[in-house]
């Protein structure tokens, strides 16, 4: 089963979300990862493995920022690899999003979006939200908050969610269904 941990603040982001990640193992998983935004972008950090291993590789605990998700994953699309691991970029590259749950439409959105010129770079339901709707949303001249409530309208399954900005610094949105 997959967690997701969110934190703003005035400490370092990753230590705590990494802390967080690995109080959560207990719930089984195959892949962790990190957002965390920074001065100047976001950056990610993931893998296939335990929270300890990866971040022992990626030394996901010293990335910089006050403003973080993490994210332990569970594959249920896509197979256990570094590509599908969460945090998802959007296409534009100005948010990073993870997921828990199923997104059951999530076929039938990447299709419709694949032909607006979307680009996928993995097998997840979790890309979907982020890459296709998010973005397209913001296109639209919509901020981050409303970008995401408009998102999960068209969003069927239960799920919850968690998105930074590289655009909106200090802000973190996380939301849920069932």
């Amino acid at each position: 089963m997959c967690s997701i941990i969110g934190y703003y603040g005035e400490n370092s982001a990753a230590p705590i979300i990494v802390k967080g990640l690995q109080r959560m193992e207990y719930r089984g998983y195959d892949s962790v990862g990190v957002a965390v935004k920074g001065e100047s972008d976001i950056s990610v950090k993931k893998g296939v493995g335990k929270v300890n291993a990866v971040n022992q590789d990626l030394s996901i605990d010293k990335m910089s920022g006050f403003t973080g998700i993490g994210h332990t994953r569970w594959a249920t699309h896509g197979v256990p690899n570094d590509v599908n691991s969460h945090p998802h970029y959007s296409n534009s590259g100005e948010l990073v999003s993870i997921h828990n749950g199923i997104i059951e439409n999530y076929e039938s959105l990447r299709e419709k979006q694949k032909t607006k010129g979307h680009r996928f770079t993995s097998d997840t339901d979790t890309e979907v939200i982020v890459h296709q709707l998010y973005d397209y949303h913001l296109e639209q001249g919509e901020d981050l908050l409303s970008a995401v409530k408009l998102t999960i309208v068209d969003l069927r399954g239960a799920y919850a969610l968690g998105v930074i900005s590289h655009n909106e610094p200090g802000r973190l949105i996380a939301t849920r269904s069932g």
